[in-house]
């Protein structure tokens, strides 16, 4: 952990770099603590909106320089929208790394948000709305979210709706980066061969805009009971999932259901691919997945098939269920699972800007940088009791809802869901 060092700024903002003097490039973060959970009905789809509009020129560079700016040394440049984050990033060679965060602090600093830009762009995202509307495999974890969480914004949608992005103005943009874009939410983070200082003197001489705020956010959650929800949708396959809320990225118990998943349905050795896939070829999709936020995470099941298979598969999911509930895993399957998610981490660790990603999350989930070393100790405490004792705490069906403390959400044809409902 030398290799990484942590520096807040007098302004508030965290700089945080790790030095890999093996390597010739670096990739450099700009993070701010804001994402679709802290907007509103009227303003949902904002903070991705902002995402590409800070592309889209600024007072001393169009939105061609900002690309050409970066691309003719080499480099590359790009930004995405969480729930809970957004992140503009760049890489480079060493050698460059000035100009790139120079283009990166001219963009969140003065980016002018022109009418016409807003306009035009709004076309774009809407048609990368329609992208999702048509993907059912990805709409469908849109519609999960969205009814498990139902009225809290964790459920809103990262890309909003059509209404509220045919209705963004230069003032909402403007308001909303006042807010919410400030020197407390900001984090500077570097992976790769970066110097710690001249990260800290890159700050103070680009980070010129006056960044605060006093609003203050309010991520609070109420959960309401389970239940399904079916979408009616003209596609070839029904596409399905069923799962539940569960442990966030700070709790404990997080990594003891990342081991489950993994047993479950992540890889193709997983139980649900062997018995659903290979053994009875019924579906040709079929995951876990887990998909964490602060407070808590999504858990469940994907699958997609035929519509004379659905039913068939979600018995064959329920079996799976009930024999990781009533009978411990076996050491050699709890290892296999433990390697494969420890492998997985260390290989992706190849990359500077995945180690970035790594470090910036860190940093805003538990204020510190966990160590990988940390990390691979706690995911080898683990023990299959409890895995068991997990399964039977997320897989709870003694409740009056068919399905316990679980939800399902089908997305298929008219006329399947009308068997489905009945």
């Amino acid at each position: 952990m030398n290799n990484i060092k942590i520096t807040q700024l007098p302004s508030g903002i965290k700089v945080i770099s790790e030095k890999i003097t093996q390597v010739k490039s670096f990739s450099l973060g700009f993070w701010f603590n804001v994402g679709s959970r802290n907007e509103n009905e009227t303003n949902n789809g904002i903070s991705h909106f902002l995402e590409h509009m800070f592309f889209k020129g600024t007072k001393k560079r169009s939105a061609k320089k900002i690309a050409e700016d970066i691309e003719s040394l080499g480099g590359y440049l790009n930004a995405f929208t969480s729930k809970e984050h957004t992140c503009f990033y760049g890489r480079g060679l060493a050698q460059h790394i000035e100009q790139t965060f120079e283009v990166l602090a001219d963009m969140i600093q003065y980016s002018v948000f022109n009418p016409v830009e807003i306009e035009k762009e709004s076309r774009v995202v809407i048609d990368e709305l329609y992208d999702i509307e048509d993907s059912p495999d990805e709409l469908i974890f849109d519609k999960f979210e969205s009814n498990v969480f139902a009225g809290n914004t964790l459920g809103m949608p990262i890309i909003g709706t059509e209404k509220n992005l045919r209705s963004f103005t230069q003032k909402d943009l403007k308001g909303f980066v006042k807010d919410h874009y400030t020197f407390k939410n900001f984090y500077i983070v570097a992976s790769g061969n970066v110097s710690h200082n001249k990260l800290l003197k890159l700050a103070e001489k680009y980070i010129t805009k006056e960044m605060i705020s006093t609003y203050e956010d309010k991520r609070e959650l109420k959960l309401l009971p389970a239940s399904d929800l079916f979408v009616e949708k003209e596609t070839q396959q029904v596409h399905y999932i069923i799962g539940r809320p569960t442990y966030g990225t700070r709790d404990k118990k997080r990594i003891a259901v990342n081991i489950l998943s993994q047993i479950l349905g992540e890889g193709s050795s997983s139980r649900l691919f062997q018995k659903i896939r290979e053994e009875n070829g019924i579906a040709y999709q079929i995951n876990s997945f887990l998909n964490s936020f602060y407070d808590i995470s999504t858990f469940g099941v994907y699958l997609s098939t035929n519509e004379n298979s659905v039913y068939k598969a979600q018995s064959l999911i329920f079996e799976e269920i009930e024999k990781i509930k009533s009978k411990k895993v076996s050491e050699k399957e709890l290892d296999r699972a433990k390697e494969y998610l420890i492998g997985n981490m260390l290989l992706s660790l190849e990359s500077t800007t995945n180690r970035m990603l790594r470090i910036a999350q860190s940093m805003i989930y538990f204020n510190k940088v966990k160590s990988v070393e940390e990390t691979i100790k706690k995911i080898h405490s683990v023990t299959s009791q409890e895995i068991r004792e997990i399964s039977n705490e997320i897989f709870d069906t003694s409740e009056k809802f068919p399905h316990g403390t679980l939800t399902r959400v089908i997305l298929s044809p008219k006329n399947l869901l009308l068997q489905l409902v009945a």
